[in-house]
């Protein structure tokens, strides 16, 4: 356990940061490299950063590493995902645990290669004891997939139409029992949601940085959290400080 005379203070600490890890293959093409490689410096540098979530007591993290669209791209490149996230998910797994970080996967398992798939299960319930950290991992997600899950396991639950409320869509998403993530990270200057979280983050602070995913670090992390700590989250409403200037005189 870090020691907590070392872990830094911030104004405001989000519970729930999720991320949209983008810029592998920029990373890659810039140092001439073949695209895979930037997805294994990618795959690094995921340890580095759950290891800074739990310095600095992040209690969720939502990490987008592989959406329903991206099947599209070439058969070569898939297949090297789903070995490279196979590899580190038994590579890695022992040491979240002792970490005592908790994974759970969010999306379609299903369609999933063999291997993958179950590194996934196993890491489930290896893992479904701990409570320092809790890692969602999505994998074959998508954010409108998802509200169409919600839909179809509502419809067999056999909910009547006027009994359907924001909060009976909210339990039957992958997400379920998780809080809204306060915090969204897109790194590599991509400026979209790309059917990440399309419910949830209705309310999420975005913080968008140019910093190619592979290079975010633990001090890329602080400066986000800094910067979120700056914000002024009204939820749709308005801050008590601004209900006394409205009325103020």
């Amino acid at each position: 356990m870090a020691d907590q005379s070392e872990v830094p203070q911030f104004k405001a600490l989000p519970a729930h940061i999720a991320i949209i890890m983008d810029g592998n293959g920029r990373w890659a093409a810039a140092r001439h490299l073949p695209r895979m490689a930037g997805h294994r410096e990618g795959t690094e540098n995921l340890r580095r950063v759950i290891t800074a979530c739990v310095e600095f007591g992040i209690e969720y993290l939502t990490i987008y590493a592989f959406s329903t669209e991206n099947w599209k791209r070439p058969k070569d490149e898939v297949s090297g995902l789903m070995q490279i996230m196979a590899d580190a998910l038994e590579k890695e797994v022992g040491e979240l645990n002792k970490q005592g970080v908790r994974i759970n996967h969010i999306g379609r398992l299903e369609k999933l290669d063999v291997p993958l798939r179950q590194g996934i299960i196993n890491a489930v319930e290896l893992t479904k004891n701990n409570d320092r950290l809790i890692l969602n991992v999505a994998w074959n997600y998508g954010g409108r997939d998802e509200i169409v899950y919600a839909v179809q396991e509502i419809v067999k639950k056999g909910i009547k139409p006027e009994e359907i409320t924001e909060v009976t869509i909210t339990e039957n998403l992958f997400t379920r029992g998780i809080p809204d993530p306060d915090l969204v990270i897109r790194t590599s200057g991509e400026q979209r949601i790309s059917n990440f979280l399309t419910w949830q983050s209705a309310y999420s602070e975005w913080y968008f940085t140019e910093t190619l995913w592979p290079d975010f670090d633990k001090e890329e992390l602080r400066k986000a959290i800094i910067d979120f700590g700056s914000r002024n989250r009204r939820f749709g409403g308005r801050t008590a400080e601004e209900e006394k200037k409205q009325y103020a005189g």
